[in-house]
């Protein structure tokens, strides 16, 4: 069998999965000056899409599960987004727009205002059997040209593997904040300062949170890239089926910038939105910098959000041999990539297992980032990043590789 034949039988087994995932599905290289990269490590290949397939088959099952046991919850968007049923956002409304709303026949659920970050919202519920496109045409010709949408949910970049073995590393001592915007994690995480609940039913402890965590701060088996941080963990999940929307993610970080944590991690992705998009830039520009993963939609997918606005880090995978991942997603900009792949990270029961994602490189952005703040202005320190980050200038990585050597491999 010939190189070009091989390569052709990839792409092949990829289109039998179907358009659906495969509109979803990490794109291959280009056949051409790869051909020959791809060919020679064929199983590992396979083994590496494989990977990549099931986190993105795991997000789609979980999207189309919420949709099917909670229709009253959760609902999909005219773009293909999973958003909150039967609910839409007005940034800045006034009393004026309330009125005129609740004339059309929707109902105020809640006026928001996010302290310090000087962001106002209200949430509607639409009128009953109204359908998404129709409640937003309507709710934004009474808006007066304030920005209205739905409140999309976003879902975790990364997979964890059956638990391991692993050997205890102790943890030495250090300094400084560092935020989580997840789920909940367990109350003897190593570092945990503070933990509050953003959803119904939180904090509610979860095998992702519970790795991001474990990543920065260490305990049972996995190095700490953070050692003696302080965590505070915003869970925006709970139990809550509609959990990890916009306007959770909103209110967790104006509890970060109140509580001036100077990074935050929010290893989520979703799409674009108003609200999320303002808060971000609100954090900024009090002190509090988001890092966020790309997520894992390949590069062919469209630019995950919140890594994608400007006053965002973002952040991409890399595996041990400094590839990056083959399911990696996009941002409108790349900052850095770190270790997110054949590592290890804590589960919720205390156990270490293997783990894969953009989710996993985040934390560890995060960590550098904290270290060098120290008394320096966000811009010094990301001045002192790039200097550190190895592989400047290669395609993929952004601005580098950071903390290469934090991550705990397997033996």
């Amino acid at each position: 069998m010939t190189s070009m034949e091989r390569t052709g039988l990839i792409a092949m087994a990829l289109c039998l999965i179907g358009p659906a995932q495969a509109q979803l599905l990490p794109q291959l290289p280009r056949v051409g000056g790869v051909t020959d990269r791809v060919t020679r490590g064929l199983p590992e290949v396979g083994e590496r899409l494989g990977d990549a397939q099931s986190l993105v088959r795991a997000q789609t099952e979980r999207v189309r599960e919420l949709v099917r046991r909670h229709p009253d919850r959760v609902a999909i968007d005219p773009d293909g987004n999973a958003v909150r049923a039967n609910e839409l956002i007005v940034l800045d409304a006034d009393e004026t727009v309330t009125q005129a709303a609740t004339a059309r026949g929707f109902r105020l659920i809640e006026l928001v205002e996010l302290d310090g970050l000087g962001v106002g919202y209200a949430r509607f519920a639409t009128p009953r059997g109204m359908g998404l496109t129709r409640a937003l045409k309507q709710l934004r010709g009474v808006a007066g040209g304030r920005e209205v949408s739905a409140d999309p949910l976003y879902f975790a970049s990364g997979g964890l593997g059956a638990p391991a073995a692993g050997s205890t590393i102790q943890v030495g001592s250090a300094k400084g904040r560092i935020g989580i915007v997840d789920g909940g994690v367990p109350a003897g995480t190593p570092g945990l300062a503070r933990q509050q609940s953003f959803a119904q039913g939180g904090p509610r402890p979860n095998d992702h949170a519970a790795a991001v965590a474990s990543l920065l701060t260490g305990g049972g088996g996995v190095r700490a890239s953070a050692p003696g941080a302080r965590l505070h963990v915003a869970d925006v999940y709970g139990g809550d089926p509609a959990g990890g929307n916009a306007a959770a993610i909103g209110q967790a970080l104006a509890w970060m910038a109140r509580e001036r944590v100077p990074v935050v991690v929010i290893s989520l992705t979703g799409p674009r939105n108003p609200l999320l998009g303002r808060v971000v830039a609100a954090a900024r520009r009090l002190g509090t910098v988001v890092v966020a993963a790309v997520g894992n939609e390949g590069p062919a997918a469209k630019p995950a959000y919140p890594a994608s606005y400007p006053e965002a880090i973002a952040v991409t995978g890399v595996d041990a041999r400094g590839r990056v991942l083959i399911e990696a997603g996009r941002a409108a900009k790349l900052d850095y990539a770190a270790p997110g792949a054949d590592l290890f990270g804590l589960g919720v029961d205390g156990k270490a297992r293997k783990l894969r994602g953009t989710s996993f490189a985040a934390p560890f952005v995060a960590a550098r980032l904290s270290a060098q703040l120290g008394d320096k202005g966000i811009a010094a320190a990301l001045a002192a990043l790039d200097r550190e980050a190895q592989g400047r200038g290669k395609r993929g990585l952004g601005r580098g590789v950071l903390c290469s050597d934090c991550a705990t491999r397997p033996r």
